[in-house]
């Protein structure tokens, strides 16, 4: 009998038959599927997510399932998301909510579009570096800290680019051109700055051999991101702008004043490495992948995401928090697997240090809190607050902290409580004052902004276990 023939355009394949021991793939997606959606509903449940950002979203996705473009009273009175980020991807959310109108639609989604990643890319590594290989890849990918770090911290449109990014550089990496092609314009509908992204793998694309249709994707990319910034956006925004243009500075002083010839030098080359964050999250970008990443030409595609958070004068996009790096982890695996196809002498050792690597890393990042009591824990303080917050009636505007946010908004308009812009008068305010997050304001202004309310037109309603509630007279 002839062997089966491998996929067209792989490389180094050891296992070509793509039907070949694939099932403990899907075990794997299924199981961090669980382990995802445990951390983030339990965040939820113990009411340590907040309304910037999940209760944006849950505000998104709630008016595309009633059939209206995206609102987020969250960013002030009837505000068109698109005016913000153009993320119409959302849009495809709609049916679940309206079936499970709740903000745990959101975050199971988003733990499914985590997980499903790992098929392609321990499938690729499978027919590459055989089974035990794949299975570090997997654990690799799957533990890694970009992705835990958006299970730990509300919902993110960015959840979307991940299983795209992950099938779209699998088939580039295989020389399928055109799914390559389709998979990566998809990204278009996630977020502006992917536009870049797309262009960075039509590069690639051109480097390996597609030049047409590499050249077409990379024009694609650009022009895409370019009308989603300096058209679409600004069509549906309040301002008429692209309003992050001011967290992009050149300047690296935070102002985008004049600087000298030396200031702009160093801004566009060591400012890329300093502060010490920045040096840090690279180092963790490509520790758990032994450096290995760097031998394939797929690591490139992370340069644009890269350039505009290193930058960037500001301080939240250069380290590893947040939900920002989440699309770099299919990129620098899917490119760990591609540069260990042709370096087979030192495979073992490479595969051996990422694995070690990866299992360092993941009890310092969220998903180490399934091993911790407290995740397992709801306080008390909990069961109150879902008591207080009872009382306020649907469809009521309400002004709640950041915390409590979340909680009110598959029923409520809701905003926060001293956000700047927000609704004014709201029918009900909520506040946590005894765990103040301190933000959008301290917790001297939001005691000052409480008595004010208080001595307007607000009557307290409940004020128990440092939970607020306030109504205003009718």
């Amino acid at each position: 009998m002839a062997p089966p023939r491998p996929l067209p355009g792989s490389r180094h394949m050891l296992d070509e038959s793509p039907q070949a021991g694939i099932r403990w793939v899907w075990a794997a997606a299924a199981l961090l599927f669980a382990a995802y959606g445990t951390v983030s509903l339990r965040l939820h449940q113990r009411m340590l997510t907040t309304g910037y950002d999940l209760g944006i979203f849950e505000q998104a996705v709630r008016s595309y399932a009633h059939g209206h473009l995206p609102v987020a009273e969250l960013k002030g009175p009837g505000f068109p998301l698109l005016g913000d980020h153009f993320s119409p991807v959302l849009a495809t959310l709609a049916p679940l909510y309206r079936i499970w109108p709740t903000p745990e639609t959101l975050l199971v989604a988003q733990a499914a579009l985590l997980a499903i990643a790992v098929v392609p890319i321990a499938t690729f590594a499978q027919r590459t570096v055989g089974r035990h290989g794949a299975m570090v890849v997997a654990f690799g990918y799957g533990s890694s800290w970009g992705v835990a770090q958006v299970v730990g911290f509300d919902f993110h449109e960015v959840a979307f680019a991940v299983p795209m990014l992950a099938f779209g550089l699998v088939a580039l990496a295989e020389d399928r051109w055109r799914a390559a092609a389709l998979w990566s314009l998809a990204l278009l509908t996630v977020k502006e700055d992917l536009g870049l992204t797309v262009g960075a793998i039509g590069c690639v694309m051109v480097w390996r051999g597609a030049r047409r249709t590499g050249a077409a994707l990379a024009a694609a990319g650009v022009v895409g991101s370019m009308l989603e910034i300096l058209v679409v956006i600004p069509s549906f925004n309040p301002g008429g702008r692209f309003t992050y243009w001011d967290k992009m500075s050149a300047s690296g002083t935070g102002t985008g004043g004049p600087q000298g010839v030396g200031d702009t030098l160093y801004h566009w080359t060591l400012g890329v490495i300093t502060p010490d964050p920045k040096a840090t999250m690279l180092l963790m970008l490509l520790a758990p992948t032994a450096f290995v990443a760097l031998r394939s030409s797929l690591i490139w595609v992370c340069v644009p995401t890269l350039a505009w958070r290193l930058l960037s004068d500001n301080p939240d996009y250069w380290g590893t928090g947040f939900h920002y790096s989440a699309v770099l982890m299919p990129m620098v695996f899917v490119a760990f697997v591609d540069a260990l196809s042709s370096w087979e002498h030192s495979r073992r050792h490479a595969l051996t240090v990422a694995g070690a690597v990866a299992a360092l890393l993941l009890p310092q990042f969220p998903l180490g809190q399934l091993l911790h009591l407290d995740t397992w824990h709801t306080s008390p303080r909990v069961a109150q607050a879902r008591r207080i917050l009872h009382q306020i009636p649907d469809g009521a505007t309400v002004a709640a902290s950041n915390r409590l946010a979340p909680q009110l908004t598959d029923r409520a308009q809701v905003t926060v409580f001293g956000f700047p812009g927000s609704r004014p008068s709201p029918q009900w305010i909520a506040v946590d004052t005894a765990t103040p997050m301190g933000w959008p304001i301290s917790p001297l202004q939001e005691r000052q902004l409480i008595d004010q309310a208080l001595s307007d037109n607000y009557v307290t309603v409940v004020d128990r276990d440092g939970y607020l509630l306030l109504r205003r007279r009718q």
